[in-house]
């Protein structure tokens, strides 16, 4: 007998039926409780305005904020609400996604809803919105449970069930002093098997890791990382906890990062999206393309120098894009290298030097494997299907070979030196080495290129390659 093959089930085609059913409030929500809220989410965006304005009052402010927190573009929705019903639910959301919301309306909108939020939102959105979009403030949230160090281990519990309604943000629990400055923290599975007798003071981390609330993210992202808690408080100069850093927020914020930095690797100012207009996309990318463009030009007049070769030996020319490409994606990967260690590590001077030594290493061993190829398949390419003499047809190659070679060191150590460079004076290398990189190495290899060939095949050799050289 054959086995029934099980299917797994198409979550939106279930969920589209319950919200398209005729349930009632109380049938609906009940419904639904067996589903992610990421997945109502997602099938929201498969009904129409007007399925979905009918469902926002059957579902209830508290409820919408759960799933609003998952949308992809809560602009669309939130224009579907009148401005009473978009402070009610963001009066229910988390402080930190819903302040991710309102950035994303228009000015106008935003403060009309702010002004609507009730007091408790209100205060804890204006606080978030006062921090510089850099600062970890702006993305801490004021979800979490505050207990006073001196409680009980039942007095502690009486009073994480009475914030447990509003703040869900449980599983490390923050104590203060008298004075309302952070004391320590404690895990919520220390408290819960903690004998009644038990000091809480016994059970509070007093050493357990802070944040400044004005201190850079980029800078506090790694020390974040490193001790890998639920989440981290925030505190103020003064000592007094604001908010926390949930694991969440650090995992969005690496998002983020990683597509900044791949932005600004491809030159561009910031990340772009399809929402933007032909001139903002244009403002993002031109600057860099003006400086690459000169570089360009000076990269342009330096194989003019090397005119002389080109026209009495034009074969040199068929293998130029050769010696560029593989400059470029040497140096290409040197950077990526260099800029992964700098992210991730502060370097002594002794490891700069050992890391652009060993750049340097590898690019030699895969300049001299690669060279070696290149050498004996050139060779081949000219002698046999260019009709050349063997000794000419391998004279050229050697001089491609050893140009692949020099110009792959070379590469290496301009890939690694140019974002140390600019790490040492402050400047974020992502920005600026990728496109600069890029054009330096087609100046390298060029230069590498047509030097050695004027070098050796026009001095030093001449007398082999003279037969085949074009009368100026």
């Amino acid at each position: 007998m054959e086995k029934e093959v099980l299917k797994e089930p198409n979550v939106q085609e279930e969920l589209l039926a319950i919200l398209r059913s005729p349930l009632s409030k109380d049938e609906l929500s009940d419904s639904l409780r067996d589903y992610h809220e990421k997945d109502i989410a997602d099938a929201l965006e498969m009904l129409t305005p007007e399925e979905r304005q009918k469902l926002y009052p059957l579902l209830g402010a508290e409820y919408v904020s759960e799933i609003f927190a998952y949308v992809e573009d809560p602009d669309k929705y939130f224009a579907e609400l009148n401005i009473e019903s978009a402070a009610k639910i963001l009066s229910n959301m988390d402080s930190d996604d819903a302040v991710d919301v309102l950035e994303e309306l228009d000015d106008d909108v935003q403060k009309q809803i702010v002004d609507l939020l009730d007091e408790d939102a209100s205060r804890d959105v204006q606080l978030i919105l006062s921090y510089e979009d850099d600062e970890i403030g702006s993305i801490m949230t004021t979800n979490f449970i505050q207990i006073h160090y001196k409680l009980t281990v039942r007095q502690a519990m009486r009073e994480l069930v009475k914030q447990a309604g509003e703040n869900d943000n449980i599983s490390i629990l923050y104590a203060v002093d008298d004075d309302n400055h952070f004391y320590g923290a404690m895990d919520l599975k220390d408290l819960i098997i903690a004998r009644e007798g038990t000091k809480l003071e016994d059970l509070i981390s007093t050493s357990f890791p802070t944040v400044g609330d004005h201190d850079k993210i980029s800078e506090s992202l790694e020390r974040i990382k490193d001790y890998a808690e639920d989440s981290i408080p925030v505190v103020s100069d003064e000592g007094i906890i604001l908010g926390v850093i949930t694991s969440q927020d650090i995992v969005e914020v690496v998002d983020d990062e990683m597509g900044d930095d791949y932005a600004k690797l491809a030159g561009l100012t910031a990340e772009e999206d399809l929402k933007e207009t032909t001139g903002q996309s244009m403002k993002k990318r031109l600057p860099w393309l003006l400086a690459l463009l000169v570089l360009g030009i000076i990269v342009s007049s330096v194989v003019g120098v090397f005119e002389t070769v080109v026209a009495v030996l034009p074969i040199v020319m068929c293998f130029q894009s050769l010696i560029l490409d593989m400059a470029g994606n040497v140096g290409t990967q040197s950077l990526a290298v260099t800029i992964r260690v700098l992210m991730d590590e502060e370097l002594t001077t002794g490891q700069k030097f050992g890391l652009v030594w060993k750049e340097m290493r590898v690019g030699f061993c895969n300049g001299l494997f690669l060279g070696s190829i290149t050498f004996v398949f050139v060779g081949l390419y000219i002698w046999l299907l260019k009709k050349q003499p063997v000794e000419v047809s391998f004279l050229i190659s050697g001089c491609v070979g050893v140009s692949l070679l020099a110009s792959m060191i070379i590469s290496s150590l301009v890939g690694t030196l140019i974002p140390l460079f600019f790490h040492k004076i402050k400047v974020d290398p992502a920005v600026a080495s990728g496109p600069l990189i890029t054009t330096v190495n087609d100046l390298v290899a060029v230069v590498t290129y047509y030097g050695l060939s004027w070098i050796l095949l026009l001095e030093v050799f001449r007398h082999f390659t003279e037969p085949i050289m074009t009368t100026i």
